[in-house]
């Protein structure tokens, strides 16, 4: 029982720690959660689609992919321009006066938008694959027979987060209910996807 609340722990840190870095993905739950805006949907994907990558990772996928580099090197390249597009718009949103956004979201409309955006901001990064699919895959590789309890664990973790920050965010509203602290919010997404959008195509 120690050895499984062991592994449990140690994949609900090592998960903790590499899914709490700011990034992309990170940056759009933060902007929906403070907007009220298909939350739900959105922490779902992210969580779900976590927890699917690190099964994957666990049952061993990560060293099949391995053998085809091609494939996160397109991966890379896809995801970098659809950052280059979507920070382009952030920055767009920033440098307009009077765009600010409002906290309580808005046409059911956009909740289709925010799915098909989380969907790529999840999918289309391949630092995703690397941290879930092949460095906590390896680290679960190591723990034998309880590498699917350190899997649950960091799956876990992921849950916890994007519930936190996609939920949790909604206590910013007041602070960001003016249009120039959605300006500053908009800002920090549009530096933060252009960056890594950069960095992505550079690294493919």
């Amino acid at each position: 029982m120690n050895h499984t609340l062991t592994a449990a722990a140690a994949g609900f840190g090592t998960g903790l720690s590499l899914i709490v870095a700011i990034g992309a993905q990170n940056a759009f739950v933060l902007r929906q959660g403070v907007r009220r805006d298909a939350v739900l949907a959105v922490v779902g994907i992210c969580a779900l689609s976590d927890a699917l990558l690190i099964a994957l990772g666990v049952g061993g996928v990560g060293a099949v992919v391995v053998a085809w580099p091609g494939v996160l090197r397109a991966v890379g390249i896809v995801g970098g321009l659809f950052l280059l597009c979507y920070g382009a718009l952030a920055a767009r949103r920033a440098l307009r006066p009077g765009a600010g956004l409002r906290a309580e979201g808005e046409a059911a409309g956009s909740r289709r938008r925010a799915v098909l955006t989380c969907l790529a901001m999840t999918w289309l990064n391949p630092h995703v694959y690397l941290d879930t699919v092949f460095l906590l895959g390896s680290l679960a590789a190591d723990r034998g027979p309880l590498r699917w309890t350190f899997g649950l664990g960091a799956a876990l973790a992921s849950l916890c987060w994007f519930a936190a920050l996609g939920f949790g965010a909604r206590l910013l509203g007041r602070l960001l209910a003016r249009p120039g602290a959605w300006r500053v919010l908009d800002g920090l997404v549009a530096v933060t996807m252009l960056a890594m959008g950069t960095a992505l195509i550079a690294d493919s």
